[in-house]
């Protein structure tokens, strides 16, 4: 199958001499249809600036792409959704003469139109709101319109940039909802979000971008599960048993009462109750713990840094 999206030395520099700036730095990306993906990275860090290349919103320095099998251009957009981070509607439009107007931008026609608005108004939470003008939208209703322009043409690829930034937590639910529905329906979704907990419940794969360079590309499963975490509670643990175990494991911290330690092996987790039996300490209690995509973030981004 033809990948969504194919990505070949993509870069991107502003400026010139002295004033250069290096935005994106020979990204190469490749994501498969019906994916859902997550595009991570610090602020600065060439996100924003991949997306606009890849809708041509701004031309690449050099490197090319391809969307679901043709060259930039409208042909690839017109199967494209988009949700930029900073956006701004015209005030005076209500919710579905809005949706109207994205709709016939795409050449839909009115019998299919009048079909697919209400059931997009729906889709983003605002049936109710069909008629209110967008002018007396919260933060919240104007990122959902948002979300329901880039849906109007049952886009094959959808490209959100924070798409939960101005959502409460039920938002944030609805939101999430929304991908896996559309995901089912063999859309693949590019999401850009510093929401980590977001993204960690929806996204198949992540890539890590830090300071213009692609540093990592996993599924999300391996890239929080690379280590083995535990946490350890025993009574009469000496100084010189944490030694022990810190001699074995990649790190030991005491927390809360707590031992936690980190292990290359889960067969390690044996050895330390050996070395706290053989101590003569009595374990009370051992829990693995799942690291979060937020510290396998940040453990990555430290390590792209160093």
């Amino acid at each position: 199958m033809t990948p969504a999206i194919e990505i070949e030395g993509l870069t991107k520099v502003y400026g010139s001499g002295d004033e250069e700036y290096l935005a994106v730095d020979s990204l190469e990306l490749t994501i498969g249809q019906g994916e859902v993906f997550g595009f991570l990275g610090p602020n600065g860090a060439g996100k924003t600036t991949t997306i606009q290349m890849l809708l041509e919103i701004v031309f690449p320095t050099s490197g090319s792409a391809r969307l679901l099998g043709e060259p930039l251009g409208a042909a690839a957009r017109a199967q494209v959704g988009y949700l930029p981070e900073m956006f701004q509607f015209h005030p005076f439009l209500r919710a579905d003469e809005f949706l109207d107007f994205h709709a016939r931008l795409f050449g839909i026609p009115a019998c299919e139109r009048s079909k697919r608005i209400p059931e997009v108004l729906e889709q983003v939470g605002l049936k109710e709101s069909s008629r209110s003008r967008i002018r007396t939208f919260s933060k919240g209703m104007l990122q959902r319109i948002g979300i329901g322009q880039a849906i109007i043409n049952r886009p094959r690829l959808l490209f959100l940039d924070e798409p939960t930034s101005a959502l409460d937590p039920m938002g944030r639910r609805d939101m999430r909802d929304l991908i896996i529905n559309l995901k089912r329906e063999g859309t693949t979704i590019f999401l850009n979000s510093h929401m980590l907990s977001e993204v960690e419940m929806v996204c198949d794969r992540v890539g890590i971008m830090n300071k213009g360079r692609l540093v990592r590309v996993s599924d999300v499963a391996s890239l929080t599960q690379a280590e083995h975490h535990v946490d350890i509670r025993a009574e009469g643990l000496t100084d010189a048993t944490v030694e022990r175990i810190r001699a074995i494991a990649r790190g030991v911290e005491r927390k809360d009462g707590y031992l936690n330690v980190t292990l290359e092996r889960e067969e390690q987790v044996n050895e330390i109750t050996i070395i706290i039996a053989e101590s003569g300490a009595t374990l009370l209690e051992l829990k693995p713990r799942q690291v979060a995509l937020e510290e396998a973030f940040l453990e990555v981004i430290e390590e792209s840094a160093g």
